[in-house]
C-alpha cells in the first residue's frame, strides 16, 4: 500500500531561516485562517452587490481545465475522475471542486481543500472545501512547512493525521505569514464610506417621497377659540388621523376645519442631493482593486473600443495568475490520484482558452513570425546567389 508521507517530499533537511519567526507550540502559536477581517469580508459581499458579482464572475471566468497525461490509460481514468469526483455531500466535478475554492481563496484570501479517501485506502472517494473556521497552522522547525491542527470540539487544536491529504492556498501572503491577503483587504473604508450615502439615499427618500405633513392651528381673537383651543387642535389631530387611516385602506376622506388651520408638506421644499459623482468615485476605488472592467459589472460608465480591449487584456492577466495558484492544488491531486491508482507517469493541466480574441491575436502573431522568417530566409539565399 502506497505511504501517503512518501507522495510529496519536503525539505526536512533544510538549514534553518535566521530571520524566520521562532516557533512557539501551544495555543498562542496557533494562526486561526478564519479572522475577524473574514467576518467584514462576508458582510460586505452581502451589502455591496458590485463585490459579490465580481468574485462570482472571476469564478466563472478563469474557466474550465483538462488533464493531461503521457499515458493513455492513465488519461482516461483521469478524465473521468474529473467529471464525475463527488465535491461535498451535494456537487461532482472538479470544476464544482475549484470554483468553491477560489471563492474562498479571494474572499478570505486562503482556501482549504482535503482529498477524501475510500475505506480501502486505495482511490480517492471525493474532495471536501473545507470551512475555515475549523483549520488553524502553527509554525515548525522546518522554514517551509507548518502543522495543521483541526479544532476539536471547536476550541482545542489537533494534529491532523493525514496532512498530506489537505489542500492549502494562500492569495499574496505577507512576508513570513502563513495566511493570506483578501482581494477585499483595501475596500472596508470605502464600502463603509459608500454604504453611509446608500444609507443616506434611503433616509432622503423616506422623509421626502413618503410624505409627511405639518397641521399648524392658530386659534383666532374669540374667547371661545382660546379657551378650547387644546379641545380644538385633539379634535382636529383626531380627524386628520382617521383621513390619513382611510387613505391607507384606499378610501378618501376629506378633512374639513373650522378656524385658522395651515397644512404644510413636511420637505416638499427641500431637494435630495445628487450623489451620482460620490458614488462612482467610490465603485472606482472599489472596481479597480477587483480588478473587473467596469462593463461586465453593469456599470454604463463611457469607454473607447481601445480602452476597453486594454481593459480585456489587464482581466487576462490576472485570470491567468489566478489560474497560476490554482495549477499546483490540481497536479496535486490528480498525482495522488494516479499513485493510488499504481500510475508513475506526470500530469500537466490544459486550461480552456479565456476568450477567442486571445487566440485569434496570438494566431496573428505566429502568422508576423513565421513571414518575417521567411523573408529573412529569402534575403539570406539572395545574397548568397
Amino acid at each position: 500500500m502506497v505511504k501517503f508521507s512518501d507522495l510529496w517530499t519536503r525539505g526536512k533537511n533544510a538549514a534553518s531561516v535566521q530571520t524566520a519567526r521562532q516557533p512557539v507550540f501551544g495555543w498562542d502559536a496557533a494562526v486561526p485562517l478564519y479572522a475577524r477581517d473574514c467576518a467584514v469580508y462576508d458582510g460586505l459581499r452581502r451589502s455591496i452587490p458590485v463585490i459579490d458579482a465580481a468574485i462570482d464572475k472571476i469564478g466563472r471566468l478563469v474557466g474550465g481545465c483538462a488533464p493531461v497525461c503521457p499515458d493513455i490509460a492513465a488519461q482516461a481514468e483521469l478524465e473521468r475522475f474529473f467529471c464525475e469526483v463527488a465535491v461535498g455531500a451535494s456537487s461532482q466535478g472538479m470544476e464544482s471542486f475549484l470554483c468553491c475554492y477560489l471563492d474562498s481563496l479571494l474572499t478570505y484570501g486562503s482556501a482549504v481543500g482535503e482529498i477524501v479517501l475510500t475505506r480501502d485506502g486505495r482511490s480517492i472517494a471525493g474532495l471536501y472545501n473545507a470551512p475555515l473556521r475549523s483549520i488553524v497552522f502553527r509554525h515548525t522547525d522546518d522554514p517551509f512547512g507548518v502543522q495543521i491542527c483541526t479544532l476539536k470540539n471547536g476550541l482545542t487544536p489537533v494534529p491532523a493525521v493525514w496532512p498530506e491529504l489537505i489542500l492549502f492556498s494562500a492569495l499574496n501572503p505577507r512576508p513570513g505569514e502563513i495566511a493570506g491577503c483578501s482581494l477585499l483587504d483595501s475596500l472596508p473604508f470605502v464600502c463603509e464610506v459608500l454604504e453611509k450615502i446608500y444609507a443616506s439615499i434611503g433616509q432622503n427618500f423616506e422623509r421626502i417621497a413618503n410624505l409627511r405633513f405639518a397641521v399648524t392651528y392658530k386659534p383666532g381673537s374669540s374667547p371661545v377659540d382660546r379657551a378650547c383651543a387644546k379641545e380644538i387642535a385633539a379634535s382636529m389631530a383626531k380627524e386628520w388621523a382617521d383621513a390619513m387611516s382611510a387613505a391607507k385602506s384606499g378610501v378618501i376622506k376629506d378633512f374639513v376645519a373650522v378656524g385658522d388651520v395651515d397644512i404644510k408638506v413636511i420637505g416638499a421644499d427641500n431637494q435630495m442631493i445628487d450623489t451620482e459623482v460620490p458614488v462612482r468615485q467610490m465603485l472606482e476605488q472599489i472596481v479597480a482593486k477587483l480588478g473587473i472592467p467596469p462593463f461586465l459589472l453593469g456599470l454604463n460608465w463611457s469607454t473607447t473600443e481601445r480602452m476597453s480591449t486594454q481593459l480585456a487584456d489587464i482581466l487576462t492577466s490576472e485570470l491567468e495568475s489566478y489560474r497560476r495558484l490554482l495549477t499546483p492544488v490540481l497536479i496535486r491531486i490528480c498525482t495522488a490520484f494516479l499513485r493510488l491508482r499504481g500510475y508513475t507517469c506526470g500530469v500537466e493541466i490544459a486550461w480552456d482558452s479565456i476568450n477567442l480574441q486571445d487566440e485569434l491575436e496570438l494566431a496573428n502573431a505566429r502568422l508576423t513570425a513565421l513571414e518575417a522568417d521567411k523573408l529573412e530566409q529569402e534575403l539570406g539565399k539572395g545574397n548568397k546567389a
